[in-house]
């Protein structure tokens, strides 16, 4: 029953950032705000979970969209 329990605790830990998001922020108001903004919490909570800089990130893959380079990877480094 431990082992639930853990599981269970890393699960609420890891949506508790998105919800306090939509708390503070009312939600969105279109079907397309609340895609991106499932999007962007997904690469947030991702790039944490492997301690990687959110702003070094987010500024590599709009340089690269902008310049027409290639997007950062977001899988973790093997």
């Amino acid at each position: 029953m431990a082992k639930v329990a853990e599981v269970f605790s890393r699960g609420v830990r890891a949506l508790r950032h998105s919800v306090i998001q939509r708390k503070i922020s009312h939600g969105v108001q279109s079907s397309q705000g609340a895609i991106c903004r499932s999007q962007l919490l997904t690469v947030i909570t991702s790039l944490r979970q492997q301690r990687r800089d959110i702003w070094q990130f987010l500024e590599q893959a709009l340089i690269a969209h902008h310049r027409g380079g290639e997007m950062p990877l977001l899988l973790p480094d093997p």
